[in-house]
């Protein structure tokens, strides 16, 4: 049984909010990074840290989509910003589910912190016992690169988001340790075929898409393994091992921070919008609705730092994950998150408990 198992029986529904008006997302242009003198930008850094990830696929089930509900895509993947039509236009035939993931970057003198956020349109279950599923599925990493002196650093620390849990994750070598939060495990690298680093390995179970350090989730089976890039790539089938898949900036024009206020995506501030339209919940114990989250309403209950912070304040989750010998500056040299503060705030004081 998927670990979301227990925590989805005491899921809590919210109240849908009225639509809204729709834009298009824009991705950021990235270029394939290369090692230079000159200054390494954001989005060069974003793509040369991105997770080769390894995504698990279930193509059986009524609602396994032949394993298209395991695809990653964007979250406008159906050409509109409607956040509660995604589980029914999945199945159909004119949508595409072209690999993507979005990132962010927040600064300070001493490290980069990198957030990544894989989305899927489905969160689907085929058992029929005390699950739930729900429309939208958004779960992610954060890694921690230390501004060493070199092109793009070295990384030293990755959380990871597993519905409604954080688990923490240190490379081999690394000079941190565990520090409120006990370490997790050790985050593996594996060589790309796209490019000529070495990248965090990631991964995601079957319908629930619970995301933890490889091996810790891994493929069973059926499975695709997503390669950063600057091709957004379909897989061929629900065994493709090498599918390439496209960076987009949280904070691009009319993306998906800009839009963050639009109740047709969004059902509150960091809550996707989701309703119990079509199939979903057919089968199974029930479909729940606005049960997925951004990072910027990413939270583990259990632990200190505040709903939305692994985005928002990674600096401060850090400190409080692990031990760092060498110092954590605590001011952000760049955040972009930082104008939206006293929101944030509110959020996290006010907003009802989400179990993705």
């Amino acid at each position: 049984m998927l670990d979301r198992n227990r925590a989805r029986r005491t899921r809590v529904a919210r109240a849908l909010t009225a639509a809204g008006a729709v834009a298009t997302l824009a991705a950021a242009q990235l270029v394939a990074p290369s090692p230079a003198s000159a200054a390494v930008s954001r989005a060069e850094l974003a793509l040369r840290w991105a997770p080769i990830h390894y995504q698990d696929v279930d193509a059986t089930g009524t609602h396994a989509l032949g394993g298209r509900s395991d695809y990653i895509a964007k979250v406008d993947f159906d050409g509109d910003l409607n956040g509660r039509n995604n589980w029914d236009r999945t199945g159909q035939a004119d949508t595409s589910l072209a690999a993507h993931a979005y990132y962010s970057v927040v600064e300070t003198s001493t490290h980069w912190y990198l957030t990544y956020l894989f989305f899927h349109p489905r969160d689907w279950t085929d058992h029929p016992f005390f699950e739930t599923e729900h429309e939208n599925d958004g779960e992610g990493v954060l890694l921690t690169v230390e501004r060493d002196g070199s092109t793009y650093g070295v990384l030293r620390g990755a959380v990871t988001v597993a519905h409604s849990d954080f688990y923490s994750y240190t490379p081999a070598g690394s000079t941190w340790t565990s520090g409120r939060e006990t370490v997790d495990g050790t985050l593996q690298f594996q060589a790309s075929p796209h490019d000529s680093f070495q990248h965090p390995v990631t991964a995601q179970e079957t319908q629930g898409h619970g995301l933890k350090a490889y091996p810790q989730y891994t493929i069973n089976g059926d499975g695709l393994v997503y390669y950063p890039s600057t091709t957004a790539e379909t897989p061929s089938d629900g065994n493709d091992r090498d599918v390439r898949y496209k960076l987009i900036d949280l904070f691009a024009t009319d993306g998906l921070w800009a839009q963050r206020s639009n109740s047709s995506l969004f059902a509150g501030l960091g809550t996707f919008a989701g309703d119990t339209s079509g199939d979903c919940g057919s089968g199974t114990w029930s479909c729940s609705t606005n049960s997925a989250n951004a990072p910027w309403g990413w939270d583990d209950g259990n632990d200190l730092p505040a709903r939305g912070e692994l985005a928002s304040d990674p600096a401060k989750l850090s400190a409080e994950y692990f031990t760092v010998p060498a110092g954590l500056a605590r001011t952000y040299t760049y955040n972009p998150y930082a104008g939206a503060a006293a929101e944030l705030a509110e959020a996290a004081r006010t907003a009802a408990p989400i179990v993705d």
